[in-house]
């Protein structure tokens, strides 16, 4: 086999930069970010590093050339991760009338500052969720809106603020027995529950909203300020997620019923919040999700920071992801059945 030529010894030191970072990153959902916040913020691109890997394979496995094997053997290190990236799952169009179908979705406001042009968000989401009628949702990023016109529902809102009153939201069309919230210090997020009946068994409902990284990704964000401030507002961010999911879990461990937890977590699937929150539940995405979990609008590589998770007291059905552009998330919804 001929050696490398210098532009492909230039393009393995890419690729070796980019295996060692993968491998790096495969570490962080066990390392606490208040620790090591910094480092912390390589699990934001695992997507990415991910995909950079597969196309340094792929290029390699064009020239047949053995350096593909060393993307080849990191990937298949993390391989479980893929599961969290993409998934090949046969459809299952599970409708037993015994399924509960749960949705999730950031509303982003009802797009009240008009970030999308020319569309009515409430009544467009109100139509949208009528049309798929779940039988609990969440929200997060809520406010009052009068477009906003769901049918048949008991509803728990928890606001806050001055001009822009907002908070999280349950609606739920089983009865609501007891509601509640989780307060997140020093912040406007919170995690909110409600009990629902249905028929003879209650359920916990969690809405979580965990501290955003407030980057908006319509725009460079270091055009407006240096990267040095950027990086150590992530670390205060991963921080606050940190101790706001150790709030929440204190809470959920003294929940008396079965458990679906919904939510934003501002954070992937590759993260330290990510694997706490999991711990002992199930990801409908990881269960029954097809294709990329993309659930935010991120034009530069899928992202997933929103999510449904159960019990095991409940069986996942179906997940779907819809690509409704009415705000900068994507809803998702999951039918789950008791056992």
């Amino acid at each position: 086999m001929k050696k490398l030529n210098l532009f492909d010894k230039f393009v393995f030191f890419l690729n070796s930069l980019a295996a060692v970072t993968l491998l790096l990153a495969y570490i962080l959902p066990y390392v606490e970010p208040k620790r090591f916040a910094f480092v912390s913020v390589l699990s934001l691109t695992m997507p990415f590093l991910i995909i950079v890997n597969l196309l340094f394979v792929i290029y390699w496995l064009l020239k047949v050339r053995k350096q593909l094997l060393l993307s080849l053997i990191v990937l298949l290190i993390g391989f479980k991760h893929l599961g969290s990236l993409y998934k090949f799952t046969s459809s299952n169009q599970d409708v037993d009338t015994d399924n509960i179908v749960v949705m999730n979705y950031n509303v982003r406001l009802f797009n009240v500052f008009e970030w999308i042009p020319d569309i009515n968000a409430g009544k467009e989401i109100s139509e949208f969720i009528n049309e798929k009628n779940p039988d609990i949702i969440s929200m997060q990023d809520y406010r009052p809106d009068k477009a906003l016109a769901l049918k048949g529902y008991y509803k728990f809102e928890s606001l806050s603020g001055g001009k822009i009153i907002n908070g999280q939201a349950i609606f739920s069309k089983f009865p609501i027995i007891n509601k509640g919230i989780i307060e997140f210090p020093n912040t406007f997020n919170n995690a909110i529950f409600a009990d629902v009946v249905k028929g003879k068994d209650t359920i916990r409902v969690y809405n979580v909203h965990l501290q955003s990284f407030k980057i908006d990704v319509s725009s460079d964000p270091l055009k407006k300020e240096t990267s040095e401030n950027l990086f150590k507002r992530v670390e205060k961010t991963f921080s606050l997620q940190q101790a706001q999911t150790e709030l929440f879990l204190e809470h959920k461990s003294k929940s008396p019923y079965k458990v679906i937890v919904c939510g934003d977590f501002n954070n992937t699937a590759y993260s330290y919040v990510y694997k706490e929150i999991r711990a002992g539940m199930k990801d409908a995405f990881v269960e029954a999700g097809n294709g990329f979990g993309r659930s935010f609008d991120f034009k530069f590589f899928p992202v997933r920071i929103d999510y449904i998770m159960v019990d095991d007291h409940f069986a996942v059905n179906t997940f779907k992801t819809f690509d409704l552009k009415l705000s900068d998330h994507f809803p998702i919804m999951s039918r789950v059945k008791i056992k």
